[in-house]
């Protein structure tokens, strides 16, 4: 009886092509968005009416766990490391990336994301608001007619998912 021949090259090679197309499978994401930062796996997030009553509802002193979708109004032109986001009524909320460690593009302006991080009410200070309003890309004399601090909303998202 003939001993059957084993090709361990072969073999190898058709192993690796395995694990590389099971890698390439369980990377894939759904082609009608895209994520930065941490991957969200959250299936009904709050629309951005209830986002508002949530954000109404904070006071300065919370820091809540929130997940919601909402129109990105402006991106950081620089690189895009915050965005602003639209809520209902003229009202919009600053979203910061959890340690700087990630970015957005900076062409998502009109598009829908969802966010998932800690949602909180700060204390913006007239030079902040001008720096963003710098970094926005606001005329030179929207950025000056900027006066006085103001409390808004804020976010910082540990995963966003940019819809296409």
């Amino acid at each position: 009886m003939k001993k059957p021949r084993i090709y361990p090259l072969k073999t190898f090679l058709g192993a690796l092509l395995l694990i590389a197309g099971a890698g390439t499978l369980s990377g894939q994401t759904d082609s009608n968005y895209s994520e930065a930062g941490a991957s969200l796996s959250v299936a009904a997030p709050m629309d951005a009416d209830r986002a508002a009553d949530f954000f109404a509802s904070l006071q300065p002193a919370d820091t809540l766990d929130a997940v919601f979708r909402a129109r990105v109004v402006d991106v950081c032109q620089a690189k895009g490391c915050w965005m602003r986001l639209e809520l209902p009524e003229g009202r919009e909320v600053m979203v910061r990336f959890k340690d700087y460690g990630f970015f957005v593009p900076m062409d998502i302006a009109g598009r829908e994301v969802v966010v998932g991080g800690k949602a909180f009410i700060s204390e913006v200070s007239e030079a902040e608001r001008r720096h963003l309003a710098e970094d926005a890309g606001l005329p030179e004399a929207e950025v000056m007619a900027i006066t006085g601090p103001a409390r808004e909303p804020g976010f910082v998202a540990e995963g966003v998912r940019i819809f296409n």
